[in-house]
């Protein structure tokens, strides 16, 4: 028979094993969720008959980035000013009128031996994204080494290496028309608006130097450099053409 002394210290042992592996599981947890809030960055364009409801910290221009749309257009689908105001719990319409949802496939019949077979696009497919050269000057919005290119279907901009803390600038001269952490996968971010073509954004900022309405200058710090999605200090720029992304990089002076 174990002694009750024995038992007991046993029994004390085990508990704190337990413990341990609970704990642990918990960091675990803990470490894959920190990692998945930062990962979703720019969602494909709408679906037809698509709409959203304004909530606090959107704005137009915010919403149409989200959506990849060109915030001119989304103001004339939904009837809004060139003030560009809008309102929380107001539906916004993602699509142009008249925009017809695609009715579902028809069940394909079982082919026969002589019925030729059609293959349907590769999923994913895509229109090819221009590649826009420019002539106003674009200077790059911060050193460091390039750490991710763009990509028309993944990484919608490019991501910038660097210090924490190092100075974010504006990539060309405009008017800040959104600053604010209500976009998902973007951290504290910065969007410009350089003419009626260009907007730039910056995100994974550790603190945001400029709000909304603001005139910037070339060159002007906008923001410090934080952590990207693995808690590495990084800088996500992107470039919009009339709401579509282009690569930044054919824009931005050689290194």
């Amino acid at each position: 028979m174990v002694p009750a002394s024995k038992a007991r210290l046993n029994g004390r042992w085990l508990l704190a094993a337990l413990l341990v592996l609970l704990l642990a599981g918990c960091a675990s947890e803990t470490g894959r969720r920190s990692v998945s809030r930062g990962t979703s960055v720019t969602r494909s364009k709408p679906t037809p008959g698509e709409t959203y409801v304004v909530a606090r910290g959107d704005t137009l221009y915010s919403i149409a980035f989200r959506n990849s749309l060109d915030y001119r257009e989304l103001a004339d689908w939904n009837g809004i000013g060139r003030d560009y105001t809008i309102r929380i719990g107001q539906r916004l319409r993602l699509t142009a009128p008249g925009s017809v949802v695609p009715p579902p496939p028809p069940v394909a019949a079982a082919p026969s031996s002589t019925a030729p077979l059609v293959q349907p696009p590769a999923a994913g497919a895509s229109e090819p994204v221009p590649i826009i050269t420019g002539t106003a000057s674009w200077e790059w919005p911060t050193r460091g080494a390039l750490a991710r290119g763009f990509a028309a279907s993944g990484n919608k901009g490019i991501d910038i290496a660097g210090e924490a803390g190092q100075l974010i600038v504006a990539a060309r001269g405009g008017k800040v028309v959104y600053s604010g952490a209500a976009l998902k996968g973007y951290g504290e971010l910065v969007i410009i608006k350089h003419d009626e073509q260009f907007l730039s954004a910056y995100g994974y900022n550790r603190r945001r130097l400029v709000e909304e309405g603001e005139t910037v200058g070339p060159g002007q710090p906008i923001a410090e450099l934080g952590l990207g999605p693995e808690n590495k200090p990084l800088l996500h720029f992107e470039v919009r053409d009339r709401g579509r992304p282009v690569d930044p990089t054919t824009l931005l002076p050689r290194r």
